[in-house]
Parts: structure tokens; C-alpha cells; sequence
């Protein structure tokens, strides 16, 4: 196997299974771009109540039906006290001036917290997101 195809085997690998944020992020990014949506990451938007810069990690758009969604990606990777400041996001979320959803992967989420983020109607898996994405646009 030639290296390039190892880098693209790996890379399509951590698309699927990725092991960070960093790599749920591009993961959802990249999985917008397929869908034929215009991709932000980063974007500043307003200031949260203590005064700090609201970000929203990515930001995906269809221009033809002037619709945005924001999304934060949350990735947990063994438990922890992380998780605990997942409720804090999707209440931000409820700020922002666009429609926005947490993607959420990892093993270190706990079952009440999945629980949680999918009963809040603010959150999918990665697995899920493609499905919601081409309802959420029509695609």
C-alpha cells in the first residue's frame, strides 16, 4: 500500500471514529461540504452574560434557501467532569441569533448524558448527522 493511500485510509478513519474535538469538528465540516453547504468554522457571534466572546465551532449554510445552522462539536473521551458543562451549552445555543445543535461523539460520555443531549432536541451523534442535516435543509 502506497503511503498516500495509508494518509487517505487514515484520514477517512478519523472522519468515522475520530478521537478528538479537533477531529469532530473536521469531521462535520468536511461531512457539510459533501452535502453541498458552505462551512464557517470559528465564527464569532455576540458575547456570552460574563462578557466573553461567543463562538460557535461551525457554522454550515445554504445559500440558495438563505438558511444557517450552528454546531457545536463536543468530544469526550473518557469520563469526566467535562461532560458537566454540557447543559451550559445548549442553553447558550438558545442564544444564538441562528438555529444550532451540539454533534456529540465519544466513549466518555455517560448513558445519562446521552440521554440528556438527545432529549433536549438540541443534539445528534455524529452517526446521526448526515440524516438530520438533509432534513434540517431539505437536501
Amino acid at each position: 500500500m502506497s503511503p498516500r493511500k495509508r494518509k487517505q485510509d487514515a484520514t477517512q478513519a478519523s472522519l468515522l471514529d475520530p478521537t478528538s474535538g479537533a477531529e469532530l469538528e473536521r469531521a462535520c465540516a468536511r461531512l457539510g461540504e459533501e452535502l453541498g453547504l458552505e462551512v464557517r468554522a470559528q465564527l464569532y457571534v455576540g458575547r456570552r452574560i460574563w462578557g466573553a466572546r461567543r463562538r460557535i465551532d461551525l457554522v454550515l449554510t445554504d445559500r440558495d434557501q438563505r438558511r444557517s445552522l450552528g454546531i457545536e462539536c463536543k468530544y469526550q473521551g473518557s469520563p469526566g467532569t467535562a461532560e458537566e458543562k454540557i447543559p451550559a451549552t445548549i442553553e447558550d445555543i438558545r442564544a444564538w441569533p441562528i438555529d444550532g445543535l451540539v454533534c456529540f461523539t465519544g466513549p466518555g460520555f455517560t448513558e445519562n448524558m446521552r440521554s440528556f443531549l438527545l432529549a433536549s432536541g438540541k443534539a445528534v451523534e455524529l452517526a446521526d448527522l448526515e440524516t438530520w442535516l438533509r432534513l434540517y435543509f431539505v437536501l
